[in-house]
């Protein structure tokens, strides 16, 4: 990876920890195809108080979290409790955010695709159980596993100091132990799915939702609005869309469609410097007003008092 593609990626990073680029992109760091680095969150929380959510920005990455502090996560729409000692993983393909409920202790890895080629026979990340669309990221550990997983980080902290000249070779193995040790914990059926036309419809329904987002500047529209809009797209009847969702997330398509809009919306607010009207108008409102009504019903507080909350120092 070029010094200015990796600067880039950091450029992207730096928001999502509230730490500055020379800080994250430490000189001399070596820069092969793909890349990989490795964090404790602790020295973060000390340091710059992680803010409380990962923007929607960050979706350059792969990232392999051990969380040893309670926190929460909302992910693909659905919130989800984090227990201490648990595995986290998370895709640039599905929305992420975390919000620690305490001082945080664990440790993050994150790579992008490219570093994992080598070992994965020129497949994606994404086609690892883990990884896909449609998976569960929260893997709560046993003990002997937090210290499998413990050590596995700690491995990875010497072997990216060291000046070994395959370690990146070496680094790649450890990511490797976690996402097996991560399918240890994963139901057999979540292994080894059944490729039924229901599984594959809202597999399919996921994407195309995901793949209008981010939205980076402001002339972007969302596409895709309404439940008519996506069984059209999908050349399947709405009644048909809105029965398979229903019976395989428990949420209605409209639901599924609104939930992932507020939380853009919500990134938007938090991290763009965009006007109310700007963000309602790419997200496909007429006006502000219809907008603030949208946003309140998924946020309990106006797109404003959001933004200011947001804003106020952690």
């Amino acid at each position: 990876m070029t010094t200015t593609a990796l600067s880039a990626l950091y450029q992207e990073l730096a928001p999502c920890t509230s730490l500055d680029l020379n800080t994250l992109l430490p000189g001399g760091i070596q820069r092969e195809v793909g890349h990989f680095n490795v964090f404790d969150i602790a020295d973060l929380w000390e340091t710059t108080r992680l803010r409380p959510a990962t923007p929607y920005a960050c979706r350059s990455f792969y990232k392999i979290s051990l969380l040893r502090s309670r926190s929460r996560t909302e992910y693909a729409g659905q919130t989800i409790a984090i227990e201490p000692d648990a595995l986290v993983f998370s895709t640039p393909k599905v929305p992420f955010q975390w919000w620690p409920a305490e001082a945080q202790r664990g440790q993050f890895c994150l790579f992008t695709a490219e570093f994992l080629l080598p070992v994965l026979g020129g497949g994606a990340p994404d086609e690892l159980p883990l990884f896909q669309t449609t998976g569960y990221p929260v893997f709560q550990l046993t003990p002997a596993e937090t210290a499998r997983a413990t050590a596995i980080f700690a491995q990875m902290h010497e072997e990216l100091a060291s000046d070994y000249a395959h370690k990146y070779d070496l680094l790649r193995a450890y990511v490797l132990e976690l996402l097996h040790l991560g399918q240890k914990r994963q139901p057999t059926t979540a292994l080894h799915p059944a490729h039924s036309a229901p599984a594959r419809l809202t597999s399919r329904f996921v994407e195309l939702l995901e793949r209008q987002f981010p939205l980076t500047t402001a002339q972007q529209r969302v596409p895709l609005r309404t439940a008519k809009d996506f069984a059209d797209q999908l050349a399947v009847h709405v009644n048909h869309l809105n029965k398979v969702l229903k019976d395989r997330t428990g949420r209605t398509t409209t639901d599924l469609i609104g939930g992932r809009l507020a939380q853009e919306a919500k990134a938007l607010l938090s991290q763009s410097e965009w006007t109310l009207w700007e963000i309602a108008d790419s997200l496909g409102f007429v006006d502000v007003a219809h907008f603030s009504h949208f946003f309140r019903r998924y946020a309990a507080v106006s797109p404003g008092a959001f933004r200011t909350l947001e804003a106020a120092p952690v």
